[in-house]
């Protein structure tokens, strides 16, 4: 079915193309296809959700694919910027647990009519347990998500190995290239409004999703003990941009003792997230619950090394 007779422009439509990765979302999706009525066009890659996320998505106007993962490389986000038949020369990746309020669109509307750009970071705003995480939520937690969808890739940090991760990528970040010649850090510009974040299902869900995001972290935690850095990945740079300097950052972390105790004071502390109130406090204990099921399942990953 040709998007055009999905949604039909209006004035201030802009010619964008939305990417939505979803499974499961019947909750998070109305309110993200309500801050997404100037995009262009709409595709839902699904994972044969069984609530009503394909329903809600279509009603919305939305084109919805079917992803079949067979496991490996790639997964849905790549999957979807290789083989979905964009309109327009511009994406916009959205998970359904987000928002893009109008004042983004608006910077939107002239940054993608500017040549001097091929990409641009957008800051996110956590909400969790109803409260901006100002503090601890690692704000603005910059992501390139506004980009030429023929540029940009996610990168391959080698983590399939991992079990139970889900078929979409996990905290791999794009990459944007011309003629496989990385695009000029020049041409990736920030955009000043921040898109929010907040996930309306319970606290159940956070938990789980983490646990799956953990096999993906341990992976990545062997992988950096090891030495690996495969090629078409953000390089560790202490005197790069935000993502370089953090990529560095995370390779010193892997070496460090009692990773979930500093997690803790990290966040609680050093990055204030003490002043984001009772919601600071619970989100700081579960990222060090968090940090710790993956220092375990990396002792588990070394151990079963060892022991072959």
């Amino acid at each position: 079915m040709n998007s055009a007779d999905i949604r039909r422009p209006t004035p201030d439509t802009l010619p964008l193309s939305v990417l939505i990765p979803v499974k499961n979302e019947e909750m998070n999706l109305p309110a993200c296809f309500a801050s997404l009525t100037r995009a262009a066009e709409i595709f839902v890659v699904d994972s044969h959700s069984i609530d009503r996320t394909v329903e809600i998505a279509e009603g919305a106007g939305a084109i919805v694919m079917q992803f079949e993962f067979s496991g490996g490389w790639p997964k849905k986000k790549n999957w979807a910027l290789d083989k979905l038949p964009f309109r327009y020369e511009w994406v916009l990746i959205v998970d359904a647990d987000e928002r893009i309020p109008p004042d983004l669109w608006n910077e939107m509307a002239i940054a993608i009519q500017d040549d001097r750009f091929d990409g641009y970071h957008l800051k996110r705003k956590v909400i969790f347990l109803g409260r901006w995480l100002r503090h601890g939520g690692k704000y603005p937690d910059l992501n390139l998500r506004l980009f030429r969808h023929r540029l940009g890739r996610y990168e391959n940090l080698q983590t399939q190995a991992a079990p139970q991760t889900g078929d979409n990528e996990v905290h791999e970040h794009v990459i944007l290239e011309r003629d496989g010649i990385p695009i000029p850090k020049s041409r990736i510009g920030l955009l000043k409004t921040p898109m929010l974040h907040e996930d309306f299902r319970d606290l159940y869900h956070w938990i789980d999703r983490h646990n799956r995001y953990s096999n993906w972290e341990a992976q990545l935690y062997l992988n950096f003990l090891e030495g690996r850095s495969p090629e078409g990945t953000i390089r560790s740079n202490f005197f790069g941009n935000p993502l370089e300097r953090k990529r560095f950052l995370r390779r010193l972390w892997v070496w460090l003792p009692f990773r979930p105790t500093i997690r803790f004071l990290t966040v609680y502390f050093l990055m204030l997230g003490f002043l984001d109130g009772k919601a600071g406090y619970i989100h700081a204990r579960l990222i060090s619950q968090y940090e710790y099921q993956i220092s375990v399942k990396l002792y588990e990953l070394r151990r079963r090394r060892t022991d072959r």
